[in-house]
């Protein structure tokens, strides 16, 4: 967790061996520890979302506390302690997370990214949406939305003339730029605007990609609403959005998870797609990734922009 330190020595040791309980599944000890640490640095803003994550494992009613003073003492949620309230049943789920915390989550994850996802977890949407559209290819123009470290890069390169990608994440951007397949990065919050989204200037027009993805993206987002209206400007007449989502199953529209992504419904992707008029082509579900040894079951979606 980034920040994880409290400026105090002892506050640090406390909250090292809380760390240690938690791994051994001791998260009432974990908390009580964490308190202790806190006492000490009581201004310490990922010190109380890290008592909620314990105080929450434990059982315990008091995580809500913890987490609101995380929020209160960080209002910007670089640690989603939002996400979390929703998760617990103190708030309503947010229609999208803060900015603030998807940038920073990815950009501590950037450096093991690959390993991670690839090696570990299993992760395999951009060879899955990369063989959805290579029967479409060649591509003039490929628009990566969210391209991270640039998995979903690698397997279009050779399909495209040129290649753009954008990320919120700007460590995530610089694990991309050091693999040199792309002609154009740059950083972008899909959650804005046109004209502050970063996805637009004097030398990237709207209606200028033939294909754009988005792999393992808008389980970031939540509310695609201004997601959506983004494809279309990028989008060339005729072009084509492929993304994937994780399954929502029976529920309606989008909800959050424990693990603290969205889920979206086929219904409710259907109902976006036809509103801003992408023709649906193709439609498959398929195991996404592996997280805590389950399976994550999503949808991959290949549409079309009208004529």
């Amino acid at each position: 967790m980034s920040q994880f330190s409290s400026g105090d020595v002892i506050a640090d040791r406390r909250a090292d061996y809380a760390r240690m309980l938690a791994e051994g599944r001791d998260f009432a000890a974990a908390a009580e520890l964490m308190e202790q640490a806190l006492e000490l640095a009581p201004g310490w803003a990922a010190g109380w979302f890290r008592l909620g994550e314990y105080r929450e494992k434990a059982e315990l009613e008091t995580a809500e506390d913890a987490y609101r003073r995380a929020l209160e003492l960080e209002p910007e949620d670089v640690f989603g302690a939002t996400l979390k309230l929703a998760v617990i049943g103190a708030e309503e789920a947010p229609d999208q997370p803060p900015s603030r915390y998807v940038e920073s989550l990815f950009d501590e994850y950037a450096e093991r990214f690959d390993t991670a996802l690839v090696e570990k977890l299993d992760y395999s949407v951009p060879g899955k949406l990369t063989a959805l559209v290579l029967p479409h290819a060649p591509f003039a123009l490929t628009v990566d939305l969210g391209c991270g470290t640039g998995l979903f890069g690698a397997e279009i390169k050779e399909h495209t003339a040129r290649l753009e990608g954008f990320d919120l994440s700007t460590n995530m951007l610089a694990k991309a730029e050091e693999k040199a397949l792309y002609d154009h990065l740059g950083q972008s919050d899909l959650s804005l605007s046109a004209e502050e989204s970063g996805l637009f200037g004097p030398d990237l027009p709207k209606h200028r990609a033939d294909l754009v993805s988005a792999a393992d993206v808008l389980m970031y987002l939540g509310s695609l609403e201004t997601v959506f209206p983004l494809v279309a400007d990028l989008l060339a007449p005729r072009g084509l959005f492929a993304f994937s989502v994780e399954d929502a199953g029976e529920e309606e529209g989008f909800v959050l998870r424990d693990s603290l992504r969205y889920a979206h419904s086929e219904a409710h992707i259907r109902l976006l797609l036809a509103h801003h008029r992408l023709e649906l082509l193709e439609i498959e579900r398929t195991t996404i990734r592996m997280d805590a040894g389950k399976p994550v079951r999503g949808i991959l979606f290949l549409s079309r922009k009208a004529a």
